[in-house]
């Protein structure tokens, strides 16, 4: 498959509300989609980097900087490439794996479109729909929090995420956990505390949650692990995974018992069924993160969400959760599921009125 060109195009997707975590406040989500066009057609992905370098060191314009001087010629330079060859060509760049796997994925989308094959079969997948959490962020009181958590319950969604920081943590869970119940509930740190919250982090044992997601930083397996001995609670690594190989380590090491997979954080999806492959060999769990995708993201993450080794609930959140209009049609709750698309490729496309209407910058790259 050859490619004749690369476009590079960013949309502005206002939040239906704003989303707060550790690394500030979101209202706007700034988009970065990808489409890579070849003689048999064409091929979209979303690129989940920030817009600033907050959750990682990838941000959107670097993202597109590092395509546009450097990915795109690589691969257009190639007289054939599919998914695997832009991992083979890419591979002299060092980091950058939101970029990569989004053009990855476009490439794959591309070459399953052609091939008219979904990109759940591709994978592996074996549900036709997948178990959907939801991620609440940091409220500005618990009353607030607990009326948010009510709603999305009553949307229907099987297990709930709360955002935590050092000062929002223990007294939020207690209520929600006071309030609701028996329900599925885990907590999200991105890596706000340090070892020395080891003793106040080891409180939250009191309230039976799935897990507790990322406590320390990206780059301390050993306190992890040495945290997770401390904890009978079951310790989640985000950040820290980056590859199969770092999956790896961390189970060896005892870092974690559970693994959260976002594609886009580990280069792209023929590295994220080998993190599940990895993790379903060792009897590690596996779930499927979300970054605020919109449903060019949502369609391929529910797709790899069907594969056997998820078994806890994913961020794998309806549209509407976070946008009135997804540039695509929406993806709509169900029995607390979402089915998973059946359609070649990513098996969904975008809305050109929507899409023209929100986008910010438009660029080809022509090979």
């Amino acid at each position: 498959m050859k490619i004749t060109g690369v476009e590079l195009r960013r949309i502005a997707m206002p939040l239906v509300a704003p989303f707060r975590t550790s690394f500030g406040v979101e209202r706007t989500r700034d988009v970065l989609l990808v489409r890579v066009v070849t003689p048999d057609g064409e091929g979209w992905a979303e690129c989940v980097a920030l817009s600033e370098p907050v959750y990682s060191s990838e941000y959107a314009d670097g993202a597109a900087d590092v395509m546009r001087r450097f990915m795109i010629p690589a691969l257009t330079a190639l007289p054939q490439v599919d998914a695997y060859g832009v991992g083979r060509a890419l591979e002299p760049f060092k980091g950058h794996r939101m970029a990569k796997a989004a053009l990855e994925t476009a490439v794959l989308d591309a070459g399953l479109r052609a091939a008219e094959q979904p990109l759940s079969d591709f994978l592996g997948a074996s549900r036709e729909r997948v178990p959907c959490g939801v991620s609440v962020g940091i409220m500005n009181s618990i009353p607030e929090l607990l009326d948010a958590v009510d709603g999305y319950l009553a949307e229907g969604y099987v297990r709930i995420k709360l955002k935590i920081e050092p000062g929002w943590d223990v007294e939020p869970v207690r209520a929600v956990r006071e309030r609701f119940g028996d329900i599925m509930l885990q907590v999200d740190a991105n890596a706000a505390y340090t070892p020395a919250d080891a003793p106040h982090l080891a409180r939250l044992d009191a309230f039976g949650l799935l897990l507790v997601e990322q406590p320390l930083a990206n780059d301390d397996l050993v306190r992890h692990a040495e945290l997770a001995r401390r904890m009978s609670t079951p310790l989640c690594l985000d950040e820290s995974i980056e590859s199969a190989a770092h999956a790896a380590a961390a189970i060896s090491l005892g870092a974690c018992s559970v693994v959260n997979i976002k594609p886009g954080r580990v280069g792209g999806y023929l590295e994220a069924r080998r993190i599940h492959d990895v993790c379903r060999a060792h009897g590690v769990a596996v779930w499927c993160g979300g970054m605020l995708e919109t449903g060019i993201g949502r369609a391929a993450n529910v797709a790899l969400a069907a594969l056997p080794g998820f078994t806890l609930p994913g961020d794998t959140s309806a549209s509407r959760r976070y946008f009135a209009t997804d540039i695509t049609p929406p993806f709509e709750l169900r029995d607390g599921h979402l089915d998973v698309p059946t359609g070649p490729g990513i098996g969904v496309d975008p809305l050109p009125d929507v899409l023209d209407e929100i986008t910010t910058s438009l660029e080809w790259i022509p090979a």
